[in-house]
């Protein structure tokens, strides 16, 4: 389970930020997409299971889902892509190979107090 690798880096990371500003973090934002390789609920486990004992025991982990998209060369637009299994243009059925988003594992932001 590499999720648990990815939180701890995860909270290092947090960790330091957190010291800079001198606060102490209530939640995490994260951005993911499916093209990633985390898993979002071993992700979300990871993190509850390596932040005991650190100060970020108890912090919220939220987490946007971000979709697949695609720009179609056919169509000359970005498009949502349905399934990862399927990399097609949802309106003209060609296959697409522009991945513009869906891969993220970004750090979004943290709220502190």
């Amino acid at each position: 389970m590499h999720e648990l690798s990815v939180a701890m880096s995860l909270i290092e990371g947090v960790e330091e930020e957190a010291a800079r500003h001198e606060g102490r973090v209530t939640a995490v934002h994260l951005k993911l997409g499916p093209l990633s390789g985390v898993v979002r609920e071993a992700l979300l486990s990871a993190f509850e299971l390596a932040s005991a004992g650190t100060s970020l025991e108890g912090v919220r982990l939220l987490i946007e889902d971000m979709p697949i998209v695609a720009f179609c060369r056919h169509c000359q637009a970005r498009q949502t892509i349905a399934s990862m299994q399927w990399f097609c243009c949802p309106v003209c059925e060609k296959p697409v190979s522009d991945i513009v988003q869906g891969r993220e594992l970004q750090l979004e932001a943290l709220e502190m107090e």
